[in-house]
């Protein structure tokens, strides 16, 4: 049976309007790859490259963690709210440490009130929900909700980082060498494309 011709243009209307009223439900970015002289940190399917230290599990080849606090599909890196708990902290970092200088990208979405953190060499920036959970109340550019971008550029120990282009940190001081890490706290948090350069 054919169908009417303006069914497929109905079709993708609807998902364009679905997309723009919850952005959640936008189809994951297959085609992201990282910029020139990036490496990609997460592979978009799963954890692998990652591992919780403290409870000793390496998540290579899983898409989740063992208590499902964190999970990888679509492109997308997820910490997921703690199970019968309203807070529960807890950390995954990358298997390798950066001793060079590096510039480092990714993009979070937040949940309301959401509090996570980009941990940098074991220091961490605070990453949230900001309007609500602070620290960077003030922001402008911040988007609630939907996508943004922190930047970190680290140089002789220090880190200079941004969200959507304004500065969070100016000089964050950063021991010698570490892996990079992502907290979880509290509510949900998304994260993707991120990406690292070494200088």
């Amino acid at each position: 049976m054919k169908l009417p011709a303006f069914l497929p243009n109905l079709a993708a209307a609807l998902a364009i309007v679905t997309t723009f009223i919850n952005p959640a439900f936008a189809a994951p970015d297959d085609t992201w790859q990282p910029e020139p002289g990036f490496a990609s940190l997460f592979n978009g399917k799963d954890l692998s490259g990652w591992n919780d230290p403290k409870k000793g599990e390496n998540f290579d080849g899983k898409t989740a963690s063992g208590d499902g606090r964190y999970s990888a599909a679509g492109g997308v890196l997820t910490v997921n709210p703690p199970k019968d708990v309203p807070r529960l902290v807890q950390q995954i970092y990358t298997v390798k440490e950066f001793p060079k200088d590096f510039v480092l990208k990714l993009e979070f979405r937040a949940s309301v009130n959401a509090d996570s953190g980009i941990f940098l060499r074991k220091p961490q920036l605070q990453c949230r929900d900001y309007l609500v959970a602070g620290p960077y109340k003030e922001l402008k550019q911040y988007k609630a909700q939907d996508w943004n971008q922190i930047v970190v550029t680290v140089k002789d120990g220090v880190a200079h980082c941004t969200c959507n282009g304004e500065v969070l940190e100016a000089a964050l001081a950063l021991p010698p060498t570490g892996p990079i890490g992502l907290e979880g706290d509290r509510g949900t948090m998304e994260y993707r494309h991120i990406q690292l350069k070494e200088l």
